[in-house]
């Protein structure tokens, strides 16, 4: 795990590979947790007998679950210790490319994109490309933006 304690580590990591995390197992547990916290019950991802059907032979967790899991990633395989808050600012880019099978392993691959000075400290672009075990086309491939306020 990388760590960063200033704006400047984090600026001279802009555009570099930070590292790759463990694998996570999406279970069923986890997507009828997910499904109970956002109102999100359709078949797709709940209905085990329904699914198996289904377009995919099985549920699916959702594209949203998939996103909710960046910030686990993050701290699997950086911190950001710097002195100022650290505040989400959103995404830039967000896309699904495969669907995730109830049982699937998944794992990012965390890169740094562009450094940005603000007035008020730095934005960080930091970019998950989440692989599904066995599965050649990733998950979801997005760019989560931070605002790295100075002290």
């Amino acid at each position: 795990m990388r760590i960063f304690t200033t704006l400047d580590e984090v600026a001279a990591s802009a555009n570099s590979e930070i590292g790759t995390t463990d694998w996570l197992l999406i279970d069923q547990e986890r997507i009828n947790l997910f499904a109970d916290a956002t109102g999100d019950h359709q078949w797709i991802h709940v209905d085990e007998d329904r699914a198996k059907a289904g377009p995919f032979g099985t549920t699916i967790a959702h594209g949203f679950l998939t996103v909710s899991l960046l910030p686990l990633f993050n701290v699997e395989s950086f911190a950001l210790d710097t002195p100022g808050a650290r505040l989400n600012y959103g995404l830039n880019k967000v896309r699904f490319p495969h669907p995730v099978p109830v049982g699937s392993r998944l794992r990012s691959h965390v890169s740094f994109g562009d450094v940005t000075d603000l007035p008020t400290g730095k934005q960080l672009v930091i970019r998950h490309t989440l692989e599904i075990e066995g599965i050649d086309k990733p998950a979801c491939v997005a760019e989560l933006v931070v605002l790295l306020l100075e002290a």
